[in-house]
């Protein structure tokens, strides 16, 4: 679908008044060959899915690695089929380790599915010429390859179009997924923020407001308080990296490290506003401290000072007593060990001799 006809459809809901979640569905029994999954999903993996016959011949070793690879050009895949599952990326790479986490959880769960159901069937929506494309579900759709071939048959949620908001019903299964790595989450996230994103410029286009930040966290599923999680996680780059090489730290201690380097940096270099080197520099910072390359300095709070312009200013500051001075100020709720509280004191006393003829 292009961006145009995209946007035309949603103007075309908006200004019909129709709800966006809503799509109509059914379930049917479709043949695993009809289906093929979705590239862009955060979740998907690069297989390629093989015949039957072939997986039975490699299976029985009457077909080797190698002469699938050539038939399917598998390479920088993994190649899937019947009781198979084969590693093609780059041995070792970090997508090779990747996809080696993801395949032992797709045949888990086929082996599952092989003596009982599977619960939750996978989301599809139609393509052309009687083809369907995964929409949420591609780990279960890969399992049933493997526990019963690519030419059988089983059941599907299959909605009778493709829906508006795709990335948004991905990320609604994935943030509710606990078994799921942070990773396809965080992708997920940012995919579904770009579909809002999308979808607030057709309301600004029919004259209508942008989804406030609660809409915006009840579309996708979540919490206030976890919208603000991803937020968070989501805004440097190397958050996202990390957890793609590895890290395994629960959100929340990530988030506590984020914010407590972004404070440390604006007191350390006194900023309210974050320009691009600002970011890197505190992404650089990020990053080392996730793999604990370096000991986090404890970073002094310092006092801001609102700039004074007269000298007779600083000369009353140096040589009077102004607590004794009529400045307004409830000297005996100061609390002296706040910062804010400290400077927004000081601040007053300079505003206040700045005015004031002594």
């Amino acid at each position: 679908m292009s961006e145009l006809k995209y946007d035309q459809l949603l103007l075309s809901s908006i200004n019909n008044q129709e709800e966006i979640h809503t799509a109509l569905f059914t379930y049917q029994s479709l043949f695993l060959s009809s289906i093929e999954p979705d590239t862009t999903n955060a979740r998907f993996l690069p297989a390629v899915l093989i015949e039957d016959a072939d997986a039975k011949l490699f299976v029985s070793r009457k077909l080797t690695k190698k002469q699938l690879l050539n038939k399917y050009h598998g390479e920088n895949h993994v190649i899937i089929g019947k009781s198979c599952m084969i590693n093609c990326l780059k041995y070792a790479s970090e997508d090779w380790k990747k996809a080696n986490q993801t395949i032992k959880t797709i045949m888990d769960l086929g082996d599952n599915i092989s003596v009982s159901e599977l619960i939750q069937a996978p989301t599809l929506y139609p393509l052309e010429n009687g083809r369907y494309r995964v929409l949420t579900g591609h780990r279960r759709f890969f399992a049933l390859i493997y526990a019963n071939g690519y030419g059988s048959a089983a059941q599907f949620k299959v909605y009778d179009s493709k829906p508006l908001l795709t990335k948004v019903k991905q990320f609604q299964e994935n943030a509710s997924r606990e078994d799921l790595p942070q990773y396809g989450k965080l992708q997920a996230f940012q995919s579904a923020l770009m579909e809002i994103d999308t979808l607030n410029n057709a309301r600004l286009k029919n004259g209508l407001k942008k989804l406030t930040v609660k809409e915006t966290a009840t579309n996708l599923g979540i919490s206030m308080g976890a919208f603000d999680n991803y937020n968070v996680l989501t805004r440097y780059a190397c958050v996202i990296s990390a957890y793609e090489s590895g890290l395994s730290l629960p959100f929340v201690k990530v988030k506590k490290v984020v914010l407590e380097t972004e404070s440390e940096y604006k007191s350390k270099y006194d900023k309210s506003v974050l320009n691009i080197t600002d970011k890197t520099n505190i992404s650089d910072e990020i990053k080392d401290r996730l793999f604990n390359k370096k000991p986090t300095e404890k970073v002094e709070k310092t006092f801001k000072v609102k700039p004074i312009k007269s000298s007779s200013t600083i000369k009353t500051l140096l040589t009077t007593n102004v607590m004794m001075l009529d400045t307004g100020i409830d000297w005996d709720n100061v609390n002296w060990e706040d910062h804010l509280d400290v400077s927004d004191t000081m601040e007053k006393v300079i505003t206040f001799l700045e005015n004031t003829q002594l």
